[in-house]
């Protein structure tokens, strides 16, 4: 099934002139619109947060709006240069995302997100992420998963805040029928006629609709339900190195799909070869004989071009191709690239495992983000001295403590326990920890780990105080004391469990 996300950008003008300016943009807290002629008159085509707060709207005269809001601050409209950006936003999201994004203009991007969900968490961690990545760009957004593009399109304008999910075609009926991409005249006549909303459309006789307003309202119904293929023309970057296969009768079984993704393969090893490059992240669209594209999304660890590999990363990815009554087309692109020069290689050279063929089976199996190492960063605190960086990354130079030792799983955050101990600087007696008490029958410490004061300023004074103990059992526990176990200014003097020693 397919699942296309549609993400809504209701601020984009404003927004594009405000990352534009940079630092010398206006406050944010200062409405802006964006005015443009149509015909002879100069009327508002966008307008930020701030001035739909007050009441202004896309479509009221520049007067108006002036006269409304005095120091109003009015810039002029530039369509093309939005619809650059919006490309350029599309191209970023393409990188990042999915294998097939389009720009929706003038204030949209469609993503055919179908299989890639795995890869980030599933769908809602998704359209989080996404998202966040844009409202921490300074563009305002709303995002809508659907099984269509149409359903999509219309979630995202008039449901989601800042995200939905949608499975089925029922949350549409509620909607306006604007929502369904049709001109403003067709949905004022309808709504002349008495249908205020597309659940009244779907009772309808269709005859004497499609007589009356053409083929176009229920084509864009149908669309919206998923009834009609409505394909995505994805963006390419110039300069993207792809090759592709046409075939004179579809092709759909696994065996043959496998051919010639070989056969791909080779091909688009032969032009990296050329220019000196290697893949870090190659995409496989399969064109089906309905119109519909069925991608694949292969990330590596680090540059390569070695055909074998390729071909047996893709290969897994195979049983997810859905080829339905055949596929006509299919397109290999490279669409994240490095330099990758020749090596010669010695066997009397003692070298390293070669562990970037592993990570890439798991990463593209599992996603890239739960293949990961842990690294060291320059801090007292055991929560911040730890950070995930990718597997194969260089090191950075930073060795992990050795002063004191440490325990081998970290909890995310400190968990509050029940104890006993005399202040300040014994350890506990025993301690209940998630239900089980436990009599301390060893200990060491405390080591004193004082707060980071430029971190924060409730740190300036704040201090731990933390202990390794061992039970009766023979486990060993990392535990503190919030505090220097005299003064309250330090810390609330509760215990918390913070690791566990293998």
């Amino acid at each position: 099934m397919a699942r296309v996300i549609s993400v809504f950008l209701p601020t984009w003008p404003t927004d594009r002139l405000r990352r534009q300016a940079g630092h010398t943009a206006p406050s944010g807290d200062a409405p802006l619109i964006v005015a443009g002629r149509v015909g002879n008159r100069r009327l508002v085509t966008g307008v930020d947060a701030a001035a739909a707060g007050l009441g202004l709207t896309v479509g009221m005269s520049v007067s108006k709006a002036q006269a409304l809001v005095p120091g109003l601050l009015v810039e002029r409209a530039d369509p093309a240069a939005d619809l650059a950006s919006l490309e350029r936003l599309a191209f970023w999201v393409l990188q990042r995302l999915a294998p097939v994004v389009a720009v929706d203009p003038p204030d949209g991007i469609v993503i055919d997100s179908t299989g890639a969900d795995h890869l980030h968490g599933g769908e809602a961690a998704m359209l989080e992420a996404l998202i966040g990545r844009l409202t921490l760009s300074g563009v305002t957004a709303r995002a809508a998963l659907a099984d269509t593009w149409g359903a999509a399109h219309a979630l995202a304008r008039h449901v989601a805040d800042p995200t939905v999910l949608a499975t089925g075609p029922e949350m549409l009926a509620p909607l306006p029928l604007s929502a369904l991409r049709l001109p403003p005249a067709m949905a004022s006549a309808l709504h002349d006629l008495g249908l205020a909303c597309i659940g009244d459309l779907l009772g309808q006789p269709r005859a004497p609709l499609t007589r009356r307003f053409g083929p176009e309202l229920c084509r864009r119904l149908d669309q919206a339900l998923g009834e009609v293929a409505e394909p995505i023309e994805p963006l390419r970057p110039e300069g993207l190195i792809e090759v592709r296969r046409a075939f004179a009768e579809p092709i759909g079984a696994a065996e043959t799909i496998a051919r010639y993704i070989g056969k791909l393969v080779v091909q688009l090893c032969a032009a990296l070869e050329e220019r000196g490059l290697g893949v870090r992240r190659m995409d496989l669209l399969c064109t089906r004989v309905d119109n519909r594209v069925e991608t694949v999304r292969i990330g590596l660890a680090v540059p390569q071009r070695d055909p074998q590999r390729l071909t047996r990363l893709l290969h897994d990815k195979i049983e997810t191709i859905s080829p339905g009554f055949g596929i006509e087309i299919m397109t290999l692109a490279a669409t994240l690239t490095e330099p990758l020069d020749a090596r010669q290689i010695s066997t009397l050279d003692a070298t390293a495992p070669d562990l970037s063929g592993l990570i890439d089976v798991l990463a593209n199996r599992v996603g890239a983000r739960a293949i990961y190492r842990a690294a060291p960063v320059q801090s007292d605190v055991p929560e911040r001295s730890v950070r995930r960086v990718p597997a194969l990354a260089e090191d950075g130079g930073l060795g992990w403590p050795d002063h004191w030792p440490r325990p081998a799983r970290l909890l995310h955050r400190p968990e509050p326990i029940e104890t006993m101990a005399l202040l300040p600087d014994h350890p506990p007696n025993w301690i209940a920890w998630r239900g089980v008490r436990r009599r301390v029958r060893r200990a060491d410490g405390p080591e004193r780990i004082f707060g980071e004061w430029w971190t924060r300023d409730a740190e300036m004074i704040a201090v731990r105080d933390y202990f390794r103990i061992e039970d009766e059992r023979g486990e060993r526990f990392w535990i503190f004391r919030a505090g220097d176990g005299e003064d309250r200014a330090t810390g609330s003097h509760r215990w918390f469990l913070h690791g566990v020693f293998g």
